[in-house]
């Protein structure tokens, strides 16, 4: 039975949301680097997150096994690199190219092993978006190291997915606290070594804070009101729509304007993104993009 448009809003509405909270969680990352950097940013997130979600999922309360404990362990260490390549990244690149540069890690493993023509010719279409996107003398062209560190997020984010799903087995609550726990172990060194202790001032901590809520606590729970009440596809096709509300709120926030082959790159990766979801078969293994867990 077809769900009436009204069912379908809500979970839409909440995705939607989700996104914006996210990548305008993002731009005011950005705004914070010219006084603690990048690293800062990062360890700042992921620590903030990470004493969240402790304090609502309260790990410990389950022991875990040395093979639980190893898994999780890969899987923060996963998630702090991502974290910290992608704000890497945007010291180089404006945020909606880097996210959709990022998204080429999740669109690889979605089609690993697959020999169907049509998942080939979606990864040709995001290739050819990121080779709008290299700087070969078009007018799109972008900083060569910000792209070399948001594919490398993208690997990080495909280890991310993989490592989760081993991670998730113990307790999904438990393995993101903890996982981001680890995460913020990674992060925090590379941080304080880049901020001192200008990191520590009651204004950065405060928007260190928000921060976190917009990029983990906030999307998290929307994302989650989202999965329940939509199928997967669903919810990936919509996923996928997350480069370009990043690129509009980057502009809309910080003033981040793209160049029309930049937007061009942008909608290929989106297009090759929402045809792997929603033309690819049902597996158990994970899909092209994660269930929500704090990815960002």
């Amino acid at each position: 039975m077809r769900r009436p448009d009204h069912a379908l809003a809500l979970p839409i509405a909440a995705l939607l949301t989700g996104m914006v909270s996210l990548q305008g969680g993002a731009a005011i990352a950005k705004s914070l680097f010219p006084a603690i950097g990048a690293a800062g940013t990062a360890s700042l997130r992921v620590g903030f997150s990470a004493l969240v979600l402790l304090a609502v999922w309260r790990p410990w309360r389950r022991s875990l096994s040395t093979r639980e404990a190893g898994w999780i362990a890969l899987y923060g260490a996963a998630l702090g690199a991502m974290n910290l390549l992608f704000y890497l990244s945007l010291t180089r690149l404006p945020i909606g190219p880097a996210v959709a540069v990022e998204f080429t890690g999740p669109l690889l493993l979605a089609v690993a092993g697959s020999r169907r023509p049509t998942d080939f010719a979606w990864i040709a279409l995001a290739v050819l978006g990121l080779g709008l996107l290299l700087p070969l003398g078009g007018a799109g062209g972008l900083d060569p190291l910000g792209i070399a560190l948001a594919l490398a997020a993208g690997v990080a984010w495909a280890l991310y997915i993989l490592f989760g799903q081993r991670a998730g087995r113990a307790d999904g609550g438990q393995a993101v606290a903890f996982g981001m726990l680890v995460a913020a172990l990674v992060v925090a060194p590379v941080g304080v070594a880049e901020a001192g202790t200008v990191l520590f001032a009651p204004a950065t901590l405060a928007l260190g804070f928000a921060v976190a809520l917009l990029s983990s606590a906030l999307p998290y729970s929307l994302e989650m009101v989202a999965l329940r009440r939509l199928d997967r596809t669903s919810f990936g096709v919509l996923m996928s729509l997350e480069p370009a509300v990043a690129a509009l709120l980057a502009y809309a926030l910080i003033g981040e304007a793209l160049t029309p082959v930049q937007w061009l790159a942008i909608a290929l990766v989106i297009a090759a993104s929402a045809g792997i979801t929603a033309t690819g078969r049902p597996r158990t293994a994970p899909t092209s993009l994660p269930e929500p867990a704090t990815r960002r």
